[in-house]
């Protein structure tokens, strides 16, 4: 069986999924750090769908690592269904919350004039900012493991 860059068990699949844990995790530090995120549903919408990206990513990796160490193929067709089930649900969650978090950013740094600096309290839009752009670079990891769990789930 051929194996595709990035599929479940391999070395780069394992990066691939680190790097999912590790971005979402800094998106939810980041936005929890910010005062005042929990007043707007787009901002604890991404916390929730962040928190299942690092759930689902930490136990894939630690799926990898397992195979690695054991030697083991994970190239099986129904689990590599469920690799793309999951991370079709997981992508498509944390785009949604990407987006509308990203919406509200815009709408306080850009659309409202000033809004970021004068309003009392103070917005800490520059967080907001780096939260979400964490949570798009997880989502840019799992639209390449999507990707890769595709071609594989087309080689079995």
């Amino acid at each position: 069986m051929k194996e595709v860059l990035g599929s479940p068990g391999t070395k780069s699949g394992l990066m691939l999924r680190l790097g999912q844990c590790l971005f979402a995790a800094a998106s939810i530090v980041v936005m929890v750090s910010a005062s005042s995120f929990s007043s707007y549903t787009a901002f604890c919408y991404l916390i929730a769908s962040m928190g299942l990206q690092v759930l689902w990513s930490f136990g894939l990796a630690c799926l990898d690592v397992y195979a690695l160490r054991a030697k083991r193929d994970l190239q099986n067709p129904i689990l590599v269904s469920l690799f793309v089930v999951g991370d079709w649900v997981t992508a498509t969650l944390s785009l949604a919350a990407a987006c509308s978090s990203a919406g509200v950013v815009v709408l306080y740094s850009r659309d409202l004039l000033d809004a970021c600096t004068t309003s009392i309290p103070r917005i800490p839009c520059a967080k907001f900012q780096i939260s979400v752009a964490f949570a798009f670079i997880t989502w840019f990891f799992y639209s390449n493991v999507f990707s890769c769990d595709v071609l594989d789930f087309g080689s079995i």
